[in-house]
């Protein structure tokens, strides 16, 4: 008996784990979300190793830099893997905040910034970025926004019949929650933004990608596979 109790002591007295996956239903769509405590684990935006040369894929970024509790690809790219819109990694900006029309779903505005600042990180669109002034450690330009303030992209239609797999992420007004999400099948925009307002409860969303989406995570024996990748968010591992 002072055994069981023993353990159900240290059981309350462990930490809650920082970083945690699972999958999930909603709207009878299946998807797995990633919970991050920027507070607690140090969230990195990763593009090009020593030599300038663009990782590509999870297992680079672990071969260079230690292995990852989490990864995620974190935004759209050129075909030579460089970043669409603003990126900036460890202080340092690579390419500028775009603000102007262009094609595709970066340009279907309004688009965004997923910024890291400190202990806090925030999913922020990108006039409302670019008037802050805002200082990001690390961030990423996606787009489009999925939930802007707690409302859905207008332009997204309960209708629609472009559907695919899909990932992003969403924050907390505070900063102190991120949650990372993508479709285990294709979905539309507007059930994927409902995932980040009305299952997470999360009052801005970012759409990273819906042709190249990746998910590392181990404690889902999952690393995906496939094209290479530009952006990779992740969390190291102790």
């Amino acid at each position: 008996m002072r055994a069981v109790i023993a353990f159900l002591l240290a059981l309350l007295a462990a930490p809650a784990l920082a970083v945690t996956c699972a999958d999930t239903a909603f709207d009878g769509r299946s998807y797995t979300i990633c919970t991050v405590d920027p507070a607690r684990e140090g969230l990195h935006l990763f593009l090009r190793d020593s030599a300038g040369q663009p990782y590509g894929d999870f297992g680079a970024v672990e071969t260079a830099e230690g292995a990852l509790a989490f990864g995620m690809n974190a935004g759209m790219y050129h075909p030579d893997r460089a970043p669409v819109g603003l990126y900036v990694e460890d202080g340092v900006q690579v390419t500028r905040l775009l603000t102007a029309d262009s094609p595709g779903n970066f340009g279907l505005l309004p688009n965004g910034v997923f910024c890291i600042a400190g202990n806090r990180a925030f999913v922020v669109e990108t006039l409302a970025f670019a008037a802050s002034g805002r200082a990001c450690e690390d961030a990423t330009q996606s787009g489009p926004m999925l939930v802007i303030d707690g409302a859905m992209h207008p332009r997204f239609l309960p209708d629609s019949t472009s559907r695919n797999i899909r990932n992003g992420v969403g924050t907390t007004a505070a900063g102190d929650r991120v949650v990372f999400a993508i479709s285990n099948e294709a979905v539309t925009f507007h059930e994927f933004a409902r995932l980040f307002r009305d299952r997470l409860g999360l009052p801005d969303a970012l759409y990273f990608d819906g042709r190249i989406s990746r998910l590392h995570a181990p404690a889902l024996g999952r690393s995906d596979w496939g094209a290479a990748m530009g952006p990779i968010v992740g969390v190291l591992a102790d």
